[in-house]
């Protein structure tokens, strides 16, 4: 808590800062105040990108409020495929947030992916799935984001705003039913509550019996109970400045992890699997808009408390179990300045972030684990003088304090020569990671001799008590530059190039405490060591060269856009998902050497008449391995595991308002997402085929409400969705099943 102190009274001297700031813009553009008004609306100026101005404009994927609601999109995976090459398995729990862009990501840790929701960034991707309420629209920026957004956009950023209280009133209210028992209630209220402020409240609440069963058990895998609330203020004292707070919480329990044997397909395990998770944020964005320029402050205040408990084993024996608590505060400071004179126009900011976790993560053995684990390996080798524990059941205590907390410089310059625009930036990131840990075990054993006559006599005791300590810290340094440039050939063409640097920044991987120990163990006993606790406690970044060409266009109307871009992605220290040699019962993150991927991806929308809409995207990529040997096996030529190599989707939307009847338009939507194939394994012997979801509706539209009749998996395809080992064992997660249901829309005293 001191070091979290210490970063709020940084903000406040930022925010010092900032107050003295914005009165030299006023000075020197103060007659400009008058014009302010000409800008977009200026509560929404955080977004660093803006399509509006004369900065190259890379790839993107816009979607909709409205498309969110006809595609009953609920969470961020929901973007999946819609952007082209953009990947979220849902499988596991909300923790598990793995994101695929290009062939780049991973199953665990830092994302490739960056989120923002109301210009707050989530730096943990714990926190990025969490249900949808009154969004505005979403906007998915493809490709390397590095230079604007900094670490773990490599593969992109994901921004989500919900609804402004400035261009929304009255109350809105969504209840929804569907398979598995399944519903979400939510409403919201927006208005002004004084000429220059309006306020927006939204809560909902969400639950389901999930779509799995533990036979064991006879318990539903994935039942889940979560709700939410979100509180919007805007201010705009005057045209040039605007202030938003947006302050929300959420919260999540969740049972089941529905892993099963690939050899059976049926999950059955003894012991507990949940999730609950409670988050609050709180970011204030402040705005202030001259002639010529624009400074934002982007403020935020986040904090988790996680806790996840695993029967590791995934089996009916009792083997053991992992429990993961966490505690973390994350404090994030984004000041930047807009501008442009004439031809030329600016982008130039400071970011700083700091973010503490508390984290306890015991492993607790039981019977069946100290038997086959522990006992077993023991004795095979040394019959003669066997061993027994003294408990049937003991715990393998890890406790973690870790932090990060980093800086950035960045700056882009875009100059418009004609049907040119040449852009150069530049971004100067530095960042400093710690962990303190504690390791500690107390038990014991007993060692036997056996007699020739076959009976035993005790031969010795051995206590073992292992409390082990320290601490560890890195620092890193990136610069991350990119060159860019666009040129219209048309009044609706136009074609762009780009070049540039990212990284995903390195970690430690605390889920391998727990097996250090019991290597320890291992070695109070006698027993050589697999490893030690330097050769996987921290990974290194990775970094990629980045290469984009493209061209996009449309129809003068814009009845018809599409878009192409083909991309090369030179990535150096890959961070892979693995695990180590042995019966172990932890994952660890390590560095391949060097791995390039290539690709391209199209998305285009056509609207041939006013009450018909077709929209569809595809993503092609190829990511292999150049260099990479784990001591064992040399996987160059191999494909990146878990990344797809192919996305595709597909949308008709029909709105038949000559059809109206009772003030009521009646509509309809068909879409199908493809993904796949998807290797399971660096040797690439395991993999899921491509496969396709049919999804449709029947929409009934009115002025004040609306309802939803939609199915999702309609053909029932059969498909896995995630597939991992753990103690030699395969384990998939099945996709999920054909579902229906309904939903009701209610919208009172809308502002025109």
């Amino acid at each position: 808590m001191t070091n979290f102190a210490v970063v709020k009274s940084r903000n406040f001297i930022l925010g010092l800062l900032l107050a003295g700031f914005l009165p030299v813009y006023g000075a020197e553009y103060g007659d400009s105040v008058r014009e302010a008004h000409k800008l977009r609306e200026i509560e929404v100026i955080g977004m660093k990108t803006d399509p509006a101005s004369a900065s190259v404009d890379g790839p993107r994927t816009a979607i909709s409020g409205a498309e969110v609601r006809r595609l009953g999109i609920v969470a961020v995976k929901g973007v999946g495929e819609i952007a082209p090459n953009i990947y979220m398995p849902d499988y596991g729990s909300r923790m598990t947030s793995s994101i695929y862009s290009r062939g780049l990501g991973a199953r665990m840790d830092q994302p490739v992916v960056g989120l923002s929701v109301d210009n707050i960034p989530y730096l943990n991707k714990d926190a990025y799935d969490f249900s949808f309420t009154d969004i505005e629209r979403i906007e998915v920026l493809r490709g390397a984001r590095a230079l604007l957004n900094g670490r773990n956009t490599m593969g992109g950023q994901i921004n989500v705003y919900t609804l402004s209280p400035l261009r929304t009133k009255g109350l809105r209210a969504t209840a929804e039913y569907g398979t598995a028992n399944s519903a979400r209630v939510s409403a919201g209220y927006y208005d002004f509550v004084s000429p220059t402020v309006a306020m927006g409240f939204t809560a909902g609440w969400g639950r389901t019996d999930g779509f799995y069963t533990n036979e064991l058990t006879g318990d539903k895998t994935g039942a889940e109970n979560q709700a939410s609330a979100r509180w919007k203020t805007v201010w705009r004292p005057n045209a040039a400045l605007a202030l938003t707070n947006t302050a929300v919480f959420g919260h999540t329990r969740q049972k089941g992890y529905p892993y099963a044997p690939v050899e059976t397909g049926i999950v059955a395990y003894n012991d507990t699997c949940a999730y609950r998770r409670t988050t609050f944020a709180d970011g204030i964005t402040v705005a202030w808009a001259g002639k010529r320029v624009v400074v934002t402050s982007n403020t935020s205040v986040q904090y988790m408390d996680a806790r996840m408990d695993l029967d590791q084993d995934f089996t009916p024996a009792e083997m053991f179990t992992l429990t993961q608590a966490s505690r973390e505060w994350t404090v994030t400071e984004d000041l930047f300045t807009r501008g442009s004179r004439g031809k030329y126009s600016w982008l130039g900011g400071v970011f700083a972030f700091y973010r503490s976790t508390d984290m306890d993560a015991p492993v607790t053995f039981k019977n069946d684990g100290v038997a086959t684990l522990i006992e077993h390996n023991r004795n095979q080798a040394n019959p003669i003088y066997p061993i027994s524990w003294d408990t049937r059941k003991f715990t393998l205590g890890s406790v973690f304090d870790m932090s990060a907390g980093g800086v950035a410089l960045y700056h882009e310059s875009a100059l418009r020569l004609g049907n040119w625009t040449l852009q150069a930036g530049l971004r100067l990131d530095y960042e400093h990671t710690t962990l303190a840990y504690n390791s500690r075990c107390n038990t014991g054993y007993t060692t036997w001799h056996v007699l020739p006559d076959g009976s035993r006599e005790v031969y010795s005791h051995t206590p073992i008590n292992i409390d082990d300590g320290s601490g560890l810290a890195h620092d890193y340094l990136e610069l991350l530059p990119k060159f860019s440039a666009q040129f219209a050939f048309a009044a609706e063409h136009e074609a762009f190039a780009s070049v540039s640097r990212a990284y995903k920044a390195g970690g430690y991987n605390t889920q391998m405490f727990s097996d250090v120990l019991q290597q320890r163990i291992m070695e109070v006993m006698g027993m050589a060591q697999l490893y030690t606790l330097e050769d996987i406690v921290s990974y290194a970044p990775e970094t990629s060269m980045n290469y984009e060409l493209g061209v996009r266009g449309g129809m003068p109307d814009g009845r018809l856009k599409a878009e192409l871009t083909a991309f090369y992605i030179d990535c150096r220290n890959q961070q892979l998902t693995v695990f180590p040699p042995g019966s172990v019962t932890g994952r660890i993150m390590t560095n391949a050497g060097r791995t390039r991927s290539y690709g391209v991806e199209l998305t285009a929308s056509w609207r041939p008449c006013d009450n018909l809409m077709l929209r569809g995207s595809y993503g092609y990529t190829d990511a292999t391995f150049r260099k990479y040997n784990d001591g064992r096996t040399d996987y160059r030529g191999k494909y990146v595991p878990y990344a797809p190599s192919h996305t595709l989707f597909a949308e008709c939307n029909l709105n038949m308002p000559a059809w109206r009847f009772l003030g009521v338009t009646p509509g309809a939507d068909v879409s199908v997402r493809g993904v796949g194939r998807i290797y399971w394994n660096e040797s690439n012997t395991l993999s899921q085929p491509f496969y396709a979801q049919l999804a449709a509706s029947v929409n009934f539209t009115a002025d004040k409400w609306s309802l939803r009749l939609w199915a999702r998996n309609l053909t029932g395809t059969d498909y896995d969705v995630f597939y991992f080992m753990s103690m030699g064992n395969g384990f998939v997660q099945k996709g999920r099943p054909r579902e229906l249901g309904l939903t009701l829309r209610v919208n009172v005293n809308l502002r025109r």
